[in-house]
């Protein structure tokens, strides 16, 4: 019996995006149902009583919440090459350290900038840049975050690839100009198949939050 899977998501979620790169990688199909954050539909509240929130993962009826687990999880549960994490336990443990650093500072650092103006602002935007500077770093001179070979870690940074525009729009930088090697390496993600169907038009997506800033500060 094929597997029942489905997504819980929105669309500008890079989170989300994640979980659907990473069921592109296996071949896996799924049904995408889009979520209304601000009508949260019961299936999402019942799936992910804890926090409410998504990506959510359905496989089988069970959910799975958190995108870097659930894309550990789709490459546990469907072993079949491509593989997203390595196979040497220390790298698996470095993928997993460098996802962690990518959920913990860059969205938290964004929203700072975001929504805030004057020296806070100044210092939120220099923040974001230095998290970028040190992914590059990390990056190196190789391909991809796991070598030679587009994995783990790479798929949990390129959806934010989609949000650039936004970010060097809101903090008047330009991320080429700070990062080239950073911007080559979106640049090679983005040459996948499974990678360019997924992210949305960077246009759009400053758009869809710059209506929400517009929104917040009209009450």
């Amino acid at each position: 019996m094929e597997d029942e899977v489905v997504v819980l998501d929105t669309w500008a979620s890079m989170f989300g995006m994640r979980v659907r790169i990473a069921l592109a990688e296996k071949g896996v199909k799924y049904e995408h149902r889009l979520e209304d954050l601000r009508n949260k539909s019961a299936l999402l509240l019942q799936m992910n009583p804890i926090h409410k929130k998504i990506p959510v993962l359905i496989h089988n009826g069970k959910p799975i919440c958190e995108s870097a687990i659930i894309v550990q999880y789709i490459d546990e549960v469907w072993n079949h090459n491509p593989q997203l994490m390595p196979s040497d336990p220390y790298e698996r443990a470095q993928a997993r350290f460098w996802m962690d650093y990518i959920d913990k500072k860059v969205y938290d650092t964004w929203r700072k900038m975001w929504l805030s103006s004057g020296e806070e602002h100044e210092t939120g935007k220099k923040e974001l840049i230095s998290i970028f500077k040190q992914l590059e770093e990390t990056l190196g001179d190789k391909p991809f975050f796991g070598g030679d070979i587009f994995g783990f870690v790479d798929v949990g940074l390129i959806p934010f690839y989609s949000w650039f525009y936004t970010y060097e729009t809101y903090g008047n930088f330009k991320m080429e100009a700070e990062c080239p090697k950073l911007i080559a390496w979106a640049k090679r993600c983005m040459e996948r198949e499974t990678v360019f169907k997924t992210l949305p038009d960077e246009k759009k997506v400053y758009a869809y939050i710059d209506g929400i800033k517009k929104e917040l500060y009209s009450k």
